[in-house]
C-alpha cells in the first residue's frame, strides 16, 4: 500500500494542538483550486478582490476577499501566481459558485477561469519537525510566512505560522506525491483536513465557506491585519463599505480564538453574552475538533462582549467560551 491517497486520506483520530505542533502531514481533500489564465488576469482580479493582485510577485502568497457590493465577504482566498496563472484556493463547496460569479464579470477581458483542482495533490505539513522533513526533497524552502518557491517536485506555500513553527501546502502531481507519502507517514503524524483547519484556526486564520457567507465585513475577521486587504489600491465590490469601516471607526466587531466544550459549535453557529441574552453577540467563523472532546474555533463577535470575557455558545446560557492567545494582536485603533 504505497498510493499517497492509501496512505494519507484514512480516517483519522482528531490530532490535538500538541500533536501538530510535533509536527503533521495532511492530505487536503476539501480545498479546491481556479486558476486564472490570460494576459489581463492579474488586472482583472485586481478589480475584483480585496488585496493587490497587479503587483503580485512570483515568490508571493496572500490572502484575499471576494465581497459583495454591500462589503460582506463571499468567498475568502489564498493567492499566489505563476509565469501563466494566478491561483485562487478556497473551500471546495462554494467554488463552483464563486468560480461562476467571478466569470460573469469577465466581460471582454482577456482571462479565463479553470477549476484546477485535480491537477494537484495538496499536502499540508506543519509544527516542530515539518523543515526538517521537507528538507528531504527540497534545498530550500519559503523564508518567511506568505512566501513560495517554485521546484520541479511542485510548488511549496509557506503560510502563516502556527505553534510556533513554519506550516506549508505543497502542490505535487500524484506522481510525487506517491513518492513522497511512505516517508511523510513515517516521520510525521497523519491528519486530514480537520487537522489543517485546527492549524489554521491556532493560526487566526479565517476562511469563509458555507454557512459564513455575506456574514462578514473582512475587518470583522481580523483580514486586514492578516494582510488580505490593500487600502491603497483601487475600487472593487464592495470597496467604499470596506474603507469607511477602517477610517470611520464604524467597525465594532472582531475575532477570537475560543476553546468550545460542545462539538456541534460549527461554522455559522451563534454566540451569546449573558449580559443581552435575548440576541446573539456573535458567530463562529471555523471549528474544529481539539481532541479533548470539544472544538477550538474562531469566533466574530462584538468588542464589547469580548472585553467582558463572558460569552456562550448556543444560547445564555450555554457553555462558556475559554479564549486563548491569537498569534497576533487585535489592534483596536481603527475600531
Amino acid at each position: 500500500m504505497n498510493n499517497w491517497n492509501q496512505l494519507l486520506t484514512q480516517e483519522q483520530e482528531s490530532l490535538t494542538t500538541s500533536q501538530l505542533a510535533t509536527g503533521f502531514v495532511a492530505a487536503l481533500t476539501d480545498q479546491g483550486l481556479i486558476a486564472f489564465s490570460g494576459e489581463e488576469s492579474a488586472s482583472f482580479l485586481h478589480n475584483q478582490l480585496t488585496n493587490d493582485v497587479e503587483h503580485l510577485g512570483l515568490d508571493d502568497v496572500r490572502l484575499a476577499g471576494y465581497c459583495s457590493p454591500k462589503g460582506r465577504m463571499l468567498a475568502s482566498f489564498l493567492m499566489w501566481k505563476s509565469d501563466d496563472s494566478v491561483f485562487l484556493q478556497l473551500p471546495r463547496a462554494i467554488q463552483p459558485a464563486v468560480q461562476k460569479r467571478l466569470q460573469m464579470f469577465i466581460l471582454r477581458s482577456k482571462t479565463k477561469p479553470a477549476d484546477v483542482t485535480e491537477q494537484y495533490v495538496t499536502l499540508a505539513i506543519g509544527g516542530g519537525d515539518a523543515e526538517a522533513v521537507l528538507q528531504t526533497w527540497f534545498d530550500v524552502l519559503p523564508a518567511k510566512p506568505f512566501s513560495k518557491i517554485d521546484h520541479p517536485l511542485g510548488t511549496v506555500l509557506r503560510v502563516a505560522d502556527a505553534f510556533g513553527a513554519p506550516r506549508y501546502l505543497w502542490l505535487a502531481s500524484a506522481e510525487t506525491a506517491s513518492m513522497a507519502a511512505s516517508m511523510l507517514k513515517d516521520r510525521l503524524l497523519v491528519g486530514g483536513n480537520e487537522a489543517w483547519r485546527l492549524s489554521e484556526i491556532h493560526a487566526g486564520i479565517p476562511q469563509v465557506g458555507p454557512g459564513t457567507q455575506e456574514q462578514f465585513v473582512p475587518q470583522m475577521v481580523n483580514f486586514e491585519l492578516l494582510g488580505g486587504v490593500n487600502f491603497k489600491k483601487g475600487c472593487y465590490p464592495g470597496q467604499e463599505i470596506v474603507a469607511r469601516s477602517q477610517y470611520l471607526g464604524k467597525l465594532k466587531r472582531r475575532t477570537a480564538l475560543a476553546t468550545i466544550a460542545d462539538a456541534a459549535a460549527a461554522p455559522g453557529s451563534e454566540v451569546f453574552s449573558p449580559a443581552d441574552p435575548e440576541q446573539p453577540c456573535g458567530m463562529v467563523v471555523n471549528a474544529a475538533r481539539n481532541g479533548a472532546g470539544g472544538v477550538d474555533a474562531l469566533v466574530e463577535m462584538k468588542l464589547e462582549a469580548l472585553e467582558t470575557g463572558d460569552v456562550r455558545f448556543g444560547s445564555a446560557s450555554g457553555p462558556a467560551l475559554q479564549f486563548k492567545p491569537l498569534p497576533y494582536a487585535l489592534d483596536k485603533l481603527d475600531v
